[in-house]
Parts: C-alpha cells; sequence; structure tokens
C-alpha cells in the first residue's frame, strides 16, 4: 500500500511569517498537531509541530507580565521556530518504508510529495490504523495465532484447516518467532466454532496454537 491512498490531503499549512498565536489558533481550529510552513512560491521550507509552539512560550517562572507574553507571541513567526529541511516521501512510497523512515529518523509525521508540491502528510496514527485494518482490528470473530516452521507449504496448510471448519479469513498477517526457525501466523476469522476450530489446528504438524481468542474490548484496562 502507498503513502497516498492513507496519508491526510491537501494539509492546513502556514507561511514563514505566521505568528505564534496564529498558528496555534490554526491548529485548534482544524485539530491538527503541525503544519507544514510554505513559502510564497508553494516551496516546502520547515514544519512546526505543536510541541515547537510550546516549547517556544515563555516559561512559566517568566517575570513578565500577560499583556508583554501576548506582544512577544504575536511578533514571533513560525520562520524562527520551525524545522528545517523538512523530511518527505513521494506519494507512491510503500506505508512500510515510510514507518521505517519515521522510526530512523525519530519523526512522527512525513511530508508527501507530488514532484516538488505539497500534497499530503502521512503521521503514525495513519499507519496505526491502517496495521490496525490489516490485523482485522474491530472485526468480530477469533484472533488465532499460530507457530509453524518457517518451510514452504506451512502457510497453505494453516489456510487450508480454516477452510476446512468454514471459517471466513478476514485478515491474516506473520511474524517471525522467538526461534529463527519458527514464525507466527496471526489469523483474524469469522465464522468458525471454536472447538472445531481448535480441533483442525490441533492436528496439523510442526503447528501449535498460541491464542484462541474472541474480539472484545475487555483488555482495555483503566487506572487512576
Amino acid at each position: 500500500m502507498e503513502v497516498k491512498n492513507r496519508m491526510t490531503p491537501n494539509p492546513i499549512t502556514a507561511a514563514p511569517t505566521t505568528t505564534h498565536r496564529e498558528a496555534v489558533q490554526l491548529m485548534r481550529d482544524h485539530q491538527i498537531s503541525r503544519l507544514p510552513i510554505l513559502d510564497k512560491s508553494g516551496k516546502l521550507v520547515g514544519i512546526v509541530t505543536g510541541e515547537d509552539l510550546h516549547n517556544a512560550e515563555p516559561s512559566k517562572a517568566t517575570t513578565l507580565n500577560i499583556y508583554e507574553i501576548r506582544t512577544l507571541l504575536d511578533k514571533m513567526q513560525l520562520k524562527e521556530i520551525m524545522s528545517s529541511p523538512v523530511l518527505a516521501v513521494k506519494e507512491d512510497c510503500s506505508l512500510t518504508r515510510a514507518a521505517q523512515f519515521m522510526i530512523e529518523n525519530r519523526v512522527s509525521a512525513l511530508a508527501v510529495m507530488r514532484g516538488d508540491r505539497l500534497i499530503g502528510i502521512i503521521t503514525e496514527a495513519d499507519i496505526f490504523k491502517t496495521v490496525v485494518e490489516v490485523m482485522g482490528g474491530g472485526e468480530p470473530g477469533f484472533r488465532v495465532e499460530i507457530e509453524v516452521k518457517n518451510e514452504i507449504g506451512a502457510l497453505a496448510k494453516v489456510c487450508q484447516a480454516f477452510v476446512d471448519v468454514n471459517s471466513g479469513i478476514i485478515a491474516l498477517t506473520t511474524f517471525r518467532g522467538l526461534d529463527p526457525s519458527t514464525g507466527v501466523i496471526s489469523v483474524k476469522e469469522r465464522g468458525a466454532d471454536e472447538a472445531q476450530l481448535r480441533e483442525v489446528l490441533g492436528k496439523l504438524e510442526d503447528a501449535k496454537i498460541l491464542t484462541i481468542r474472541p474480539n472484545s474490548h475487555d483488555e482495555l484496562l483503566k487506572y487512576g
């Protein structure tokens, strides 16, 4: 999947001369946490986050009064606090590559470009949502995780087992096992009887059921 399919298109932007207070208001009005900065020609020259704006504000221990603080923030322009250069990817970059770039560069978002023109932003939240969708999160049915040997045909055997009990596979992902010789197949399915599913999967050679559990919101805990 490419970033253009999951990005936020046509993001709200600001200019280098946009003031601190104007930027804060833009973020509040549009419920966003970052502003790409474009110059007069439409070229991407920087980016400012909510954290940047917060860090640029006077300390709570300041001796400035409210009027002086407001005057200061009215004069402060984004070109003074923006991050530049801006990390970006092309619109046809894959989501996995974009996620890898975010991890490697310790950023939470990337600008998305079409040539030299900004067309969107891809954020870690966009990628989280995609991961949940790919793994079938929120869908009814059982989440099944099976440990198998890393060998040709292992995945096909697992899939056939689901077919044998009239189970529809909603989502399927694979992960490395703790042992390098094994892998974990995670399946979100719909329609199977749990007892039948356990029976048919239990008959597979070189396979171990790690978990079979229904979709539930009971796993979310709150404290305090």
